[in-house]
């Protein structure tokens, strides 16, 4: 047993590894058959890779939350499509490579959509990124000073799925615009975005201070894309509410 068990170590069959003997005792006591006994192993292995798989992309997703879709309340904001919603939680937009855009005032659950959405694509085996603008940018911006810049660029690109959070929220100066229309142009048909934004689309000139560029930009970003339109209260009003009530 000890030398079958190094044999599975040396070959990286952990799912095997870990559940070899109470497998050898489980047939013997149902009397499997080779095939049904091999298919079983097999099958630990696959479930053991698929969970390795989902928590190494879960960590490198950089979630800033567990949020899902089926606690999104939709009496709440009524101005969501449920269906909308749900067919974006199938994520055929990333097969096809198109964008969802979110738009609503501060705490409206545009982010809690976003991560959503994101959670049912880990699941799907895609490989996610969430980052919020200023960060992106900021960490682009700094790779221009140590020349990592093409190196922290690629790993904006790299992702089946790069979420964008809190567009607009800061005016962004010139060399920042110019990083971002980078980021839209390479992903543009390449790579889904999910971006979050209180913006709508005709003050997008003045986040971007240019409205050539937030021209420019729409015009990627907007081409294959999925806008939902939050018009709804805040969340987090409701909870101050609740709070200010029950004290």
């Amino acid at each position: 047993m000890q030398s079958v068990k190094m044999k599975l170590k040396d070959f990286k069959l952990s799912g095997i590894y870990r559940n070899l003997e109470e497998r050898l005792s489980y047939a013997r006591e149902k009397s499997l058959s080779y095939l049904d006994f091999l298919t079983l192993i097999l099958e630990d292995e696959q479930n053991n890779r698929r969970e390795n798989s989902y928590r190494k992309r879960y960590s490198k997703a950089k979630l800033p939350a567990q949020k899902l879709i089926e606690d999104f309340d939709f009496s709440f904001q009524p101005s969501v499509d449920k269906r909308t919603i749900n067919d974006c939680s199938t994520c055929q937009f990333i097969t096809s490579r198109r964008n969802i855009i979110l738009i609503g005032n501060p705490g409206t659950g545009k982010t809690h959509l976003a991560i959503g959405i994101a959670m049912k694509a880990l699941l799907k085996g895609y490989k996610i990124l969430f980052t919020s603008v200023s960060q992106m940018l900021h960490q682009l911006n700094f790779g221009r000073a140590d020349n990592s810049y093409y190196q922290k660029l690629d790993y904006y690109l790299k992702p089946d799925l790069l979420i964008l959070d809190e567009l607009g929220f800061k005016k962004l100066p010139g060399y920042s615009a110019d990083d971002f229309f980078e980021v839209i142009t390479r992903r543009y048909e390449t790579g889904s975005l999910i971006i979050t934004t209180n913006k709508p689309f005709d003050k997008w000139g003045d986040i971007f201070t240019d409205n050539t560029m937030a021209s420019a930009i729409l015009d990627r970003v907007v081409h294959h894309s999925i806008v939902i339109q939050i018009n709804g209260p805040s969340y987090r009003a409701k909870d101050l509410k609740t709070k200010g009530g029950e004290a």
